[in-house]
């Protein structure tokens, strides 16, 4: 618990078996009440190994069903266990779970909301090993965002994210792509139910056993996250009713 808050941490895997002992093992069990591993259809051994590891609830897609639907399997499990805030976790250790406490005081303090880990606040991402045209492609699309968002985050990619409940049972999220553009898709739909998201400065790593997407569903993902924004402005100009908003 967290100032009477139950905490829990979600990891959506895939193939995490090489790097998810390292990052479960980093997690600050002195606030998080509950681990909600969703394997997403692994072909290596990471169910195996999060049984092991002793990982309360493991949950395993017979089929797999994305990154966004993995998330969505992930946030209607910790709602079911009556969590008042839920943080997301890749298992890849390509993000620190040593910023759990910090980032889950934040919302805990109700202070905001929603707290993303930035890796472009500060020097993180080109640090850690970012490669120059994905840190490119961050800063193109997030400007982009923030003009048609009406909003000043410095990133809108980073997979480390926190939620109240109170805002994971406001927006629909189950009605957003089961692709990597989910991720924008809830952003964005925080925005428009009038929520905030505040912002935490993350170092970040990359390295073999890191999850990546590559060229084609990196471009595919770029055009969809301009779809995203695109579609939130005409829905705030009320030109057109979408789905989402």
């Amino acid at each position: 618990m967290i100032l009477g808050k139950k905490l829990v941490v979600v990891m959506p895997a895939y193939n995490a078996e090489k790097t998810l002992r390292q990052t479960y093992s980093e997690i600050p069990f002195d606030i998080v009440d509950e681990v909600i591993l969703t394997d997403d259809c692994s072909r290596d051994n990471t169910v195996d190994l999060a049984r092991e590891l002793g990982i309360e609830h493991v949950i395993v897609h017979e089929r797999n069903k994305g990154y966004g639907g993995n998330q969505k399997t992930c946030y209607n499990k910790a709602l079911e266990l009556g969590a008042d805030i839920v943080i997301m976790l890749h298992p890849d250790y390509q993000y620190t779970p040593k910023l759990i406490h910090s980032i889950a005081y934040i919302i805990a303090n109700n202070v905001y909301p929603v707290v993303c880990a930035s890796r472009i606040l500060g020097k993180g991402a080109l640090k850690g090993g970012m490669p120059l045209i994905k840190y490119v492609a961050n800063r193109a699309l997030t400007f982009v965002e923030n003009i048609l968002l009406g909003q000043k985050l410095s990133e809108y990619h980073t997979g480390y994210r926190a939620f109240s409940a109170e805002v994971l049972k406001t927006v629909n999220y189950d009605v957003n792509s089961d692709d990597f553009v989910f991720d924008n898709e809830m952003l964005a739909q925080i925005f428009y139910a009038g929520y905030e998201i505040g912002e935490i400065t993350c170092p970040t790593k990359y390295f073999d056993d890191a999850s990546s997407i590559n060229l084609m569903r990196s471009t595919v993902y770029g055009l969809g996250v301009l779809r995203v924004a695109c579609e939130y402005r005409l829905a705030k100009w009320g030109l057109i009713k979408s789905k989402l908003f």
